[in-house]
């Protein structure tokens, strides 16, 4: 693996992890298009590793409310990861060999770019402005979604943020909710990755997987940045946008 492709590659990753348009989506659909060798597991358990850092430097301000009023938000967070780190353990393989398709991507892209579109025109003025006091049932509820993004093309942030939007979120509550559950799910992403790289795997140069980190971990947290920042005068229709045109990209291109 070349550093160029492991800069690229960590950049798509932190980019694409915290905006509304899919990571694993761009990660199966760049080497395809470039014409690249799939990446190593090695190398996918470093990335997740470098944007689980830049959402915990990113929200660093945010952190401490989670052990406040006796860790009743981690207990929260831990609940709703539930459903996504079971499905993950017991259908990696399935996930893995029958939906990393062009198509499934593109399919996803659409369907839950939509979905989000309908979500985000249901936002009220009276939406709820603080990720912090999201309740059991209203996390699980987003919990239950965020199952759904181990569809390739699906994305977490993305389908997060939709179910957050639903249950009467402000957009960037929405979107800080989505971020504070992401960090068992990165978490265990990065860490299925290398107990397969320790049972054996294609080994990878140490500086592919610095850059990889570097990069993942640089744009994550310019992504969380410009998303938060962005929403305070904006809806999620650009994304929504970009998803449809992407979706409609991959099936003239490789469909």
């Amino acid at each position: 693996m070349s550093i160029f492709h492991a800069l690229v590659l960590g950049f798509v990753q932190g980019i694409t992890e915290f905006l509304p348009v899919s990571s694993s989506g761009h990660l199966i659909l760049f080497p395809v298009l470039f014409g690249w060798n799939e990446q190593p597991l090695a190398f996918d358990a470093v990335i997740h590793l470098g944007t689980l850092g830049a959402i915990l430097f990113a929200l660093r301000d945010d952190l401490p409310r989670l052990i406040e009023n006796k860790g009743r938000l981690s207990w929260i967070i831990l609940a709703a990861s539930i459903p996504a780190l079971g499905i993950g353990y017991l259908f990696q393989d399935q996930i893995e060999s029958v939906l990393r398709s062009p198509l499934v991507v593109a399919a996803s892209l659409a369907a839950w770019g939509m979905l989000l579109w309908i979500a985000d025109r249901g936002v009220k003025a009276t939406a709820e402005p603080n990720a912090t006091r999201v309740g059991y049932r209203r996390a699980m509820f987003v919990g239950i979604a965020q199952a759904i993004s181990l569809i390739p093309g699906t994305s977490r942030s993305g389908v997060t943020i939709t179910a957050g939007l639903f249950t009467g979120l402000s957009r960037e509550a929405a979107a800080r909710f989505s971020f504070l559950l992401g960090i068992p799910a990165i978490a265990a992403a990065g860490g299925m990755s290398l107990l397969h790289v320790m049972n054996g795997t294609e080994p990878v140069a140490a500086w592919p997987l610095l850059v990889g980190f570097i990069a993942a971990f640089a744009s994550g947290v310019a992504a969380i940045r410009l998303l938060l920042r962005l929403l305070k005068t904006t809806s999620y229709v650009p994304f929504v946008v970009y998803r449809l045109a992407l979706a409609v990209a991959v099936v003239l291109l490789l469909g």
